[in-house]
């Protein structure tokens, strides 16, 4: 049984005269008749009662009818929804970001891409930037949002999308605090707060290697694996922290953050995906990272 075969007996059905449904199929007549007739036979059941006046509908085609515009209202969503996939609007797509992400540009990004795409699950996964690399290549996300440098990211791609300066947390209380902007190295005898290597080895290098190029090794006297422990540290007096200046969105009272002395050092934003992902439901989404991000040369 086809689905030409369904439309066949609906278009019989609803004209209940077999010259009228010939027309309305642009077909002749006897090729009608005989897969209508085929059509029973194949059911096991007499689907329209015949008589020289009319063609009336039995129980069983009555059910049939039913039935039938059921298969071909499904099967043409079943087309619908396979062609909106192609195109990327339907669908999940496992997406891994850094907790310091959500402080910025990342949050909207989600948004535009549920409110352009409300079809598509997003299954959002935090995880550090190396611990995305591996997942990636493991087919465990599609997606990830990071901070390079990166080690071992081949074969994947690697696009930055944005950079943003770094900051100094500083205790409420600390004489630092009111200077609207601090110099490197003035935080040379601070007590430094710092997320440890092994969860971003290439923040932490990056931290080191401002703090060497102002002359000085930072004194890391507390290590926490994420922001918003690292800011409540720096809340307690623990001591100051060099943070992504989108952290300033994480309110604490008894912090205060500062631009450091121009020219302020920077990080970056990156986002990682499998250059051979085929997948439409990711291309949606890079188109959405590369508008957030302003991109115009686009991959």
């Amino acid at each position: 049984m086809e689905l030409r075969h369904l439309r066949y007996f609906i278009a019989v059905a609803e004209e209940l005269h077999f010259g009228r449904a010939a027309r309305r199929l642009a077909m002749a007549q006897p090729p009608l008749s005989q897969q209508i007739k085929a059509l029973e036979e194949e059911i096991g059941a007499v689907l329209l009662q015949r008589t020289k006046r009319q063609v009336e509908l039995t129980t069983a085609g009555q059910v049939f009818l039913i039935e039938a515009r059921k298969t071909i209202i499904q099967a043409k969503q079943a087309v619908r929804s396979a062609q909106r996939a192609a195109r990327g609007e339907l669908g999940q797509l496992a997406v891994g970001f850094v907790g310091s992400a959500i402080y910025g540009k990342v949050p909207s990004l989600f948004r535009l891409m549920r409110t352009r795409f409300p079809e598509v699950s997003l299954l959002l996964q935090d995880l550090t930037s190396e611990d995305q690399v591996e997942a990636i290549k493991k087919n465990r996300i599609d997606v990830g949002l990071v901070r390079p440098p990166l080690q071992a990211v081949e074969p994947l791609a690697m696009r930055v999308i944005w950079r943003e300066p770094l900051v100094v947390a500083l205790p409420a209380g600390n004489p630092l605090s009111l200077q609207k902007v601090i110099a490197v190295e003035a935080l040379a005898r601070e007590s430094f707060i710092q997320i440890p290597r092994q969860v971003a080895p290439g923040f932490y290098d990056q931290v080191m290697q401002v703090c060497a190029q102002a002359g000085f090794s930072p004194q890391v006297v507390q290590e926490a694996r994420t922001t918003p422990t690292i800011v409540s540290l720096v809340a307690g007096g623990m001591g100051v922290s060099l943070l992504p200046a989108s952290l300033q969105g994480l309110q604490h009272a008894g912090v205060v953050y500062r631009p450091l002395q121009e020219p302020s050092p920077v990080i970056d934003m990156a986002v990682i995906w499998r250059p051979d992902d085929p997948s439409p439901t990711l291309r949606s989404f890079l188109e959405i990272v590369w508008e957030v991000a302003g991109i115009q040369d686009r991959p």
